[in-house]
């Protein structure tokens, strides 16, 4: 059995209509308007223990409400849920202690009390034991090179800093499931290197099962393994990234330096762009790999012109995933 199943879950939301203006709102008084929007439609998946997944769609897609119903805020309409042996809805006192979740944008952290005084108090909500608790704050602290905030007030830390305080309190009670909401918005560059770094070490040392919602695709490529889309409410991949790479990113490019300056004869089903590195000896050359072998290209190239340096380039994850957004691409 996985540690999250998900079967064929749906969600609705019942939104109100109001015609506009006062008159509008005065009808609405006494004759409310309502009409139905689907935000989950039949989704299933299946994540094992120890899994990092990246869960992203669109904005509007029902991401949000499908990480509500997992984390027990919201029931299903219809499909079943079970994490970790508990249906998330129907036990939540029970299952909260199993999980964790870490909101980019709001905080679990007391504004005005300093950040050691906030991990205190979720150690008396969480009940954990004071030999675990000290044992991972020293660990998570340590990790994270938190050691010289931990007296400042939440209020006067940096956005890196409070992100940092954040994680390790959704960790502190030991979850083995964690859910991760936009975990570096906002964050310099440093700062989303320390946390995904964290992220990983945290998964290979204790095994920690990740779901990670965001828009940041450098966070899904440099840490999750898996990934699931979603749009419109359906489910449209579910994979890994690698598969993800092979089913849509068809697109390939070819950089090539040449010795001197060259004028490259049209070649069919092949785009050259000429750059401006190297004076003008630089040029890209972007194909479809369904219609143009690689080999081939280096090979007439190599063959027929004065050529220094070559390098392929795969696929960007982004790039992808924004033309499955736009449509340019058929997912199923």
């Amino acid at each position: 059995m996985s540690l999250i199943e998900v079967n064929n879950i749906s969600k609705s939301y019942r939104i109100n209509k109001r015609p506009k203006g006062i008159p509008g709102m005065l009808a609405n008084l006494f004759v409310p308007k309502y009409e139905m929007r689907q935000a989950v439609k039949e989704v299933s998946f299946q994540i094992e223990k120890g899994d990092m997944v990246g869960f992203i769609g669109p904005n509007g897609a029902g991401k949000s409400t499908t990480i509500k119903m997992l984390s027990g805020i919201l029931y299903p309409d219809k499909g079943e849920i079970k994490v970790n042996g508990y249906v998330p809805y129907k036990q939540r006192k029970e299952y909260v202690g199993s999980i964790g979740v870490v909101f980019g944008q709001k905080s679990q952290l007391q504004w005005d009390l300093p950040v050691i005084d906030s991990f205190e108090l979720l150690k008396a909500i969480y009940r954990i034991p004071e030999e675990k608790y000290r044992k991972n704050l020293d660990r998570f602290v340590q990790m994270l090179d938190m050691g010289n905030f931990l007296q400042q007030p939440v209020r006067q830390l940096s956005l890196g800093q409070r992100m940092r305080a954040d994680i390790v309190a959704a960790l502190l009670h030991s979850p083995e499931i964690v859910f991760f909401d936009e975990p570096t918005i906002g964050v310099d560059v440093v700062g989303k290197e320390t946390i995904r770094n964290f992220i990983k070490e945290l998964n290979a040392e204790d095994e920690v099962t990740m779901l990670f919602t965001t828009h940041d695709m450098q966070d899904i490529e440099k840490v999750c393994e898996k990934l699931i889309v979603i749009d419109k409410g359906e489910k449209i991949y579910d994979g890994s990234l690698l598969g993800i790479r092979e089913k849509y990113g068809t697109t390939r490019q070819l950089d090539v330096e040449f010795a001197g300056i060259e004028h490259i004869a049209p070649i069919a089903n092949v785009e050259m762009v000429e750059l401006d590195e190297l004076d003008g000896r630089k040029k890209r050359f972007v194909f479809e790999n369904k219609q143009v072998q690689i080999n081939d290209l280096m090979n007439f190239l190599l063959q027929n012109y004065r050529v220094r340096d070559i390098s392929i380039s795969e696929p960007e994850i982004e790039g992808i995933i924004r033309k499955i957004y736009n449509g340019e691409v058929i997912t199923t």
